[in-house]
């Protein structure tokens, strides 16, 4: 099966943590601080691969992580970097959030390399705190965290032109005569499961890409047989081929197919219908030039807004005059390249932080929990003095005291903060 999704975690690294020591020399003997810093936490970046046709490298791990920063070390050493990870996508890949849907990146045409997730930045020693009322402090910055997300990677093909209809038409018949794609043709449905990508060469030197994409069924749009995996790939597309069996060799009806698969399209995504659509009837070598007249004009009756071009893919009848007017549509096409703009930021996540809850356990205990809670306890020394006020006005400003009072606390009930536990009076 042709991988153009997948499902994945990723994970930017942690930053590290500042450090906590003083001088300690020969002839200094109250040296001050000098914790160094941590290191930066690596990013998460995806990458386009030129040589890469699909995701097949993401189905079969789901984990991918940055590494973390290091922590500062003594005599004001700096930590190590963690080191980025490098992910590498086909160009035309979709990030998106996986629990919203939103768009994270599209890598696509300028878009060759994109920072995804930033590692945490790397937290400050304490000899950043030295001041002249606290020479000596005890405390520390922790890193920054790292943040984690589960993405949905989609592959959208990019092509000029698309090649539509139902199953057995002729399609990679069409793309094998025009273009270098070596598609494996035969006479059964559904041959082609992926998208395959060719180049037309033109005359002036210049050309434009065309996919082959499978045939389509009745229902596709609803995801019947294997149709949102294909119907992805035309978005982009700026013209749209839809190959018919004109001669109904397999004893259909070429208006009514027409009309199915118009349907499909639609259903699934409107703008699919404003793209330039050319009718190609295939096959026509196997019908005599009177029933290619009364084919012709059948066509015509039902779909008077479309051009029509009877040909035979087998032949090359009829071949030449019809990329002569792609071109020439390619060449009109006014619309801007389908970019998929950002949706979603990952870094919005590290806002959440300010968040926390006030809960009452089953001991009659109100438990406050919360990131920057959590951070906060990280950093000060709540045994000094001057840390034990800070605590209190962080609890103040904060609005966890007016919260636990909306909870019903009374003096001397237990209040819980992960590893602190103290009784609360006003």
């Amino acid at each position: 099966m042709f991988a153009d999704r997948a499902k994945i975690i990723i994970k930017s690294g942690k930053g590290g943590d500042g450090h906590v020591s003083f001088r300690r020399e020969k002839f200094v003997p109250a040296g001050g601080p000098d914790g160094g810093d941590g290191g930066k936490g690596g990013d998460v970046v995806f990458e386009i691969d030129n040589g890469m046709n699909n995701l097949s490298d993401y189905r079969h791990r789901r984990k991918f992580a940055a590494t973390a920063g290091e922590e500062g070390g003594k005599k004001k050493c700096h930590g190590k970097n963690g080191t980025d990870l490098v992910l590498k996508v086909p160009e035309g890949t979709v990030v998106k959030d996986a629990a919203s849907g939103k768009v994270i990146a599209d890598m696509s045409r300028d878009n060759r390399r994109q920072i995804v997730l930033k590692g945490g930045r790397g937290g400050l020693g304490n000899m950043h705190f030295a001041t002249s009322t606290m020479q000596a402090p005890k405390y520390a910055q922790p890193g920054g965290p790292s943040i984690e997300l589960e993405v949905q990677l989609e592959l959208k093909v990019l092509a000029d032109v698309g090649l539509v209809g139902f199953p057995n038409v002729g399609k990679s018949t069409l793309l094998s005569r025009l273009t270098n794609a070596n598609p494996e043709i035969a006479n059964y449905h559904f041959t082609t499961l992926n998208p395959i990508l060719g180049v037309v060469d033109l005359e002036d030197g210049k050309g434009f890409v065309m996919a082959d994409i499978p045939g389509l069924i009745e229902g596709a749009s609803e995801g019947v047989g294997l149709g949102h995996e294909f119907l992805r790939h035309i978005e982009r597309t700026k013209v749209l081929l839809h190959l018919v069996d004109g001669a109904s060799v397999e004893g259909r009806d070429p208006v009514e197919d027409i009309k199915t698969i118009n349907e499909e399209l639609s259903a699934y995504n409107m703008d699919l219908m404003s793209k330039p659509q050319i009718i190609v009837a295939n096959k026509m070598d196997a019908v005599s030039p009177e029933e290619k007249e009364a084919i012709l004009q059948k066509l015509h009756d039902a779909f008077p807004d479309n051009k029509i071009f009877v040909i035979s893919a087998v032949s090359g009848e009829g071949i030449d005059p019809l990329i002569r007017e792609v071109a020439a549509e390619l060449e009109a096409y006014q619309g801007e390249d389908i970019i998929y703009e950002q949706e979603f930021d990952p870094s919005d996540l590290l806002a959440e932080e300010g968040s926390y809850t006030v809960e009452i356990n089953e001991d009659g205990e109100y438990v406050v929990e919360g990131p920057k809670i959590e951070k906060m306890l990280g950093y000060i020394n709540i045994d000094s003095e001057k840390g034990f006020i800070f605590f209190q006005r962080f609890l103040k400003e904060q609005g966890i005291l007016k919260e636990l009072e909306e909870k019903g606390i009374q003096e001397g009930d237990t209040v819980r903060m992960y590893g602190l536990v103290f009784d609360y009076y006003k």
